[in-house]
């Protein structure tokens, strides 16, 4: 439970978990961490008066007869350089913004609506494209044209819809429908950046066709359950090149979507492969492309490899600028992202657990939340959908989000929680490794 206490009678130890202000505009943009220093008590009386911290009875105040389903999940002890990349990641959530490009004109709910027959057009067409490719039969490229479009005109009206669909994974079909999530990531970024529909289009269909290339890759090495060797790396390496060819062997496909299948695997620092290249040389769409595909590997269950939660994987990737992505993009998909992503399972300052459900655009600090357990741990008789923006405490302070739960904690699917089911009517497609 979380008790005020004031902040004379702070200890070595203690740990933080709310303030008597909000965590923005001052220096502990981590929200919840371990008093480690006589220093960060001076800096806490420096801002505050009381603060909550967290003791251990955890049924204090429960419901009457109510006994908690489980245990609250542990808080991780972050290292000072993981406290750092924590705040530096929320000072990038909160940098000021030009004026948005596009503004969302439907609210989730409609357009779930809208593109749910589409979405599943295109997961078909995807599969199809595969089977067509590893039979060397030419691609339906009109048909992927069409899907993307589709696609593009959803992701401008409000696009928390598609990326909703993105949270469907199946392990046993994961290249096909990776590259329909790395797609929708693409246009989602795309329309972030403020790209036109043209530009989107060739974007998204590049995307949608980036690993197209793995059709040729031997399916004992794309299913190996372990690391590769290095004799298997190479061959594995070879999708770039083989997407290049299948593609350039299509009609239709724009010189600009090629980019993206033959640069998704370069490297900011000149680290990556094909061909080596760094920096600016990689192209746009080539940046783009491999941000998103990073993003969606890294956080996807794969058979030789256990996705982690999207917060921990854009952490990871804000880390990984200026080596393996362009800084100044990569904290743009931050932002686009937000650092509580759709699905994400929180832990709220009231103790209560939830799914997050919508993006605040404006406020990416404050989502929708689909609260599902207690603060005692005990479920909801039924999940109970909240705007963080307008949504107060008990005791009329602002409701915030105090951190993201692992996957898994308390045996949540996040899926259950926002308004789109998997689709069974597809058979499965042979497991594609992620390269």
């Amino acid at each position: 439970m979380r008790k005020r206490i004031d902040v004379q009678l702070l200890q070595i130890g203690m740990y933080v978990a709310e303030l008597d202000r909000p965590w923005l505009g001052t220096p502990f943009l981590f929200q919840g961490f371990e008093i480690r220093s006589q220093d960060e008590i001076e800096e806490l009386r420096r801002f505050c008066k009381t603060v909550f911290i967290n003791v251990p009875d955890e049924t204090v105040n429960a419901p009457r007869g109510a006994k908690p389903s489980a245990r609250p999940a542990p808080r991780p002890v972050l290292s000072d350089a993981e406290q750092r990349i924590e705040r530096d990641v929320l000072k990038v959530i909160n940098q000021p913004r030009t004026e948005p490009v596009y503004n969302d004109v439907t609210t989730l709910e409609q357009e779930i609506g809208e593109i749910k027959a589409a979405h599943a057009e295109a997961r078909a067409l995807v599969f199809t494209a595969y089977e067509d490719a590893r039979l060397g039969r030419i691609l339906d490229i009109n048909g992927a044209r069409r899907a993307v479009q589709t696609m593009v005109e959803s992701v401008l009206r409000n696009p928390d819809a598609l990326t909703c669909f993105t949270l469907l994974k199946k392990k046993d079909e994961y290249t096909a429908l990776h590259s329909l999530r790395v797609s929708i990531l693409a246009l989602t970024f795309g329309r972030h950046l403020g790209l036109d529909t043209e530009q989107l289009q060739i974007l998204g269909m590049g995307a949608l066709l980036h690993d197209i290339g793995k059709v040729k890759v031997p399916i004992e090495i794309l299913n190996k359950p372990g690391r590769l060797d290095a004799r298997e790396y190479a061959i594995m390496r070879t999708h770039v090149p083989h997407g290049v060819e299948i593609l350039s062997n299509t009609p239709g496909i724009p010189a600009a979507a090629m980019e993206v299948a033959r640069c998704h695997h370069e490297r900011y620092n000149g680290s990556g492969y094909i061909q080596g290249l760094q920096g600016e040389d990689i192209g746009f769409f080539g940046m783009i492309g491999g941000i998103v595909d990073c993003y969606d590997a890294i956080t996807s269950d794969r058979t030789y490899h256990a996705g982690i939660p999207s917060h921990a994987a854009l952490k990871k990737m804000y880390e990984w600028r200026n080596r393996d992505f362009h800084p100044n993009l990569v904290e743009q998909f931050i932002q686009c992202i937000g650092i509580y992503p759709i699905g994400s399972v929180v832990e709220l300052n009231t103790g209560e657990i939830g799914v997050v459900v919508t993006m605040n655009r404006v406020r990416r600090l404050k989502p929708r939340v689909t609260l599902v357990l207690r603060a005692n741990c005990t479920p909801l008789p039924a999940p109970l959908t909240i705007d963080l923006m307008h949504h107060k405490t008990t005791d009329g302070r602002a409701c915030e989000i105090e951190r993201v739960l692992e996957t898994g904690t308390y045996g949540i699917d996040p899926v259950r929680y926002l308004p789109v089911q998997p689709s069974t009517t597809m058979p499965p497609l042979h497991t594609l490794r992620s390269g």
